[in-house]
């Protein structure tokens, strides 16, 4: 949903994550929406928009990306959404739907009434107006986005692109999310205040093609048995500097990265009942005493995380 004097990197940050979604085959496509076919930018170029609505589900996710408060009312920086479009935004939470905002979009979900009693943030310049307007809302400070029943809030400018592989990790699992960043050329990134309990999100914040190509393999198939030298093969390069490449990228050795997948998901299935036997057997462990083992080791690490 756009809106006058909107910046440009806050709408086009989450549409790209989005668009190469849809690029690499998940199935996502994309409306823009506004109360006039023209929407000036805040960088001066002028974009066009569809004025009617699409039908939306639960499924949707409609995104409000921020603009410049001071090109409209300076006191009110949630004024340029109109009465109509605060419904729908509304309308769509209510649904089922899950409602987003980049920098100053959340005064759009604020005026909407999804912040009150919720987490949300924003840019810094403009929290304590958030705060001041919306005191039922709960603004976190210092972080890149903040979720809360279905109301996802940012930071603004380039967290929009943080927040967006964050949903596309939650709906689609962090490999995802990763293999998008990837395309990018960005960071897989985290929440600024919340650890990534994920070890596939935790060691993809580098840029080595090889080494995320041996990730792929290892996310796919981390119950099997992968010998370096089919790791390597697969990515062009000899074992040696694979393993190489591989420690640098990680600070694991390609094994270890691998084990720390069995591990983590290990502890889910013993999470949800599963016998410490059972799921050694379903992560690819022979028996359950090397996974006793590697929770020993890798449980201080584990909670940390969590």
């Amino acid at each position: 949903m756009l809106v006058p004097q909107v910046h440009l990197l806050d709408l086009a940050g989450p549409a790209q994550v989005f668009s190469t979604a849809a690029d690499l085959g998940y199935d996502y496509r994309l409306h823009y929406v506004a109360a006039t076919s023209e929407v000036p930018t805040v960088q001066g170029v002028t974009l066009r928009a569809d004025t009617e609505w699409p039908a939306l589900d639960r499924d949707d996710l409609v995104v409000v990306p921020g603009w410049r408060p001071s090109a409209h009312d300076p006191g009110d920086p949630g004024g340029p959404v109109g009465p109509a479009d605060l419904r729908r935004l509304a309308a769509h939470h209510a649904a089922g739907g899950t409602v987003a905002s980049v920098c100053a979009g959340a005064f759009a979900l604020g005026r909407a009434g999804l912040l009150d009693g919720r987490r949300c943030t924003t840019h810094h310049e403009v929290q304590d107006d958030l705060a001041r307007r919306h005191p039922a809302a709960r603004v976190v400070r210092d972080v890149l986005y903040v979720v809360d029943d279905r109301v996802v809030t940012s930071a603004g400018i380039a967290s929009g692109i943080d927040v967006a592989l964050h949903l596309v990790a939650t709906r689609h699992g962090p490999a995802a999310a990763a293999r998008i960043a990837r395309a990018l050329v960005v960071y897989a990134r985290r929440n600024g205040h919340e650890q990534q309990t994920s070890a596939m999100m935790r060691h993809r914040s580098h840029l080595s093609d090889a080494v995320h190509r041996a990730q792929d393999l290892i996310d796919a198939r981390y119950a099997e048995p992968l010998p370096l030298a089919e790791l390597a093969a697969a990515c062009g390069v000899s074992e040696r500097t694979l393993s190489r490449l591989f420690r640098q990228a990680t600070g694991l050795t390609p094994l270890g990265y691998q084990q720390l997948l069995r591990v983590e998901r290990a502890e889910h299935l013993i999470g949800h009942g599963s016998t410490v036997e059972a799921a050694a057997r379903a992560v690819g462990f022979t028996d359950a005493r090397m996974l006793r083992r590697l929770r020993a080791r890798a449980r201080p690490t584990l909670e940390l995380a969590g």
